[in-house]
């Protein structure tokens, strides 16, 4: 195998050569180190993208990105704010019926806010993400405001999901399946964020351990274990509107701004 090469500029670690030509043993290596080109080494690749140092941010939950990353092409506004804010009400309301706070068991108060604002609007702030060519936050965002979307249709009757079920035990297990699925796509999602900040990782942390408490409550029909979940979920609502008010609040526009804690091993720009 060759020496590492720079995709870009044929230029190994830390070298300022400028004459690149691209060639297909470059493409049948996955290259894995971070190259840098130019004068004091200003060029950084990352993947087959030369950016700029100056350019690059490092990983933050304010703006769903995982990990050291270029500036947008396009200057957008950071729809991950609102996408965390959709996310982070209509989690914290169905996850307080869920704990049977008040004395409250009934979820049908949570369809409005899943339909439009967990649901619809989380939905656009994924697409947006994705016009932004960040491909977590759009999968994220998109997928859980899909979530919302599709508890919503359980939970009205015109959809007819649960009215097939004449069994109580069998709509249960069928929903222990749906909330299954989310388990496992959350702790995808939660490896993608091994390398990124404390309050990001932190966020599909508890996110993940709601969605398994409610999966087991569902399979075992163990109210308490069920009321675990939803006050897991009251906890990762919190966290989504700190990461949310990390990505709004400036020090224009705030007193209090919040700092991202890189967890160990994490990548700084």
């Amino acid at each position: 195998m060759a020496a590492n090469v720079d995709l870009e500029k044929q230029a190994t670690p830390n070298s300022s050569n400028d004459n690149h030509t691209f060639s297909p043993e470059d493409e049948a290596h996955p290259v894995s180190k971070v190259y840098t080109s130019g004068e004091n080494d200003q060029y950084i690749m990352i993947g087959r993208t030369k950016v700029l140092r100056s350019e690059l941010w490092n990983a933050f939950g304010g703006d769903l990105q995982p990990g050291i990353h270029a500036t947008p092409p396009r200057r957008f506004a950071n729809p991950a704010p609102l996408g965390l804010c959709a996310f982070a009400l209509t989690t914290f309301v169905l996850s307080m019926v869920n704990a049977r706070a008040m004395g409250i068991t009934t979820p049908n108060i949570v369809v409005g806010l899943a339909l439009f604002y967990g649901g619809f609007v989380q939905l656009l702030a994924g697409m947006w993400e994705i016009a932004l060519d960040n491909t977590f936050g759009g999968t994220a965002l998109s997928s859980y405001g899909g979530f919302w979307m599709s508890y919503a249709a359980i939970q009205i009757d015109w959809f007819g999901i649960k009215s097939a079920y004449t069994d109580p035990i069998e709509l249960a297990n069928a929903v222990s399946f749906f909330l299954l699925g989310w388990t496992i796509f959350t702790f995808m999602i939660l490896l993608c964020t091994v390398k990124s900040t404390v309050s990001f990782f932190s966020l599909f942390f508890f996110l993940e351990i709601t969605f398994l408490l409610l999966t087991i409550g569902d399979f075992t029909r163990r109210v308490g274990v069920t009321r675990a979940g939803g006050v897991f979920g009251v906890i990762t609502a919190f966290i989504a509107w700190y990461n949310a008010f990390a990505g709004i609040a400036t020090k224009e526009n705030s007193y209090i701004t919040i700092k991202a804690w890189p967890l160990p091993g994490a990548k700084r720009a």
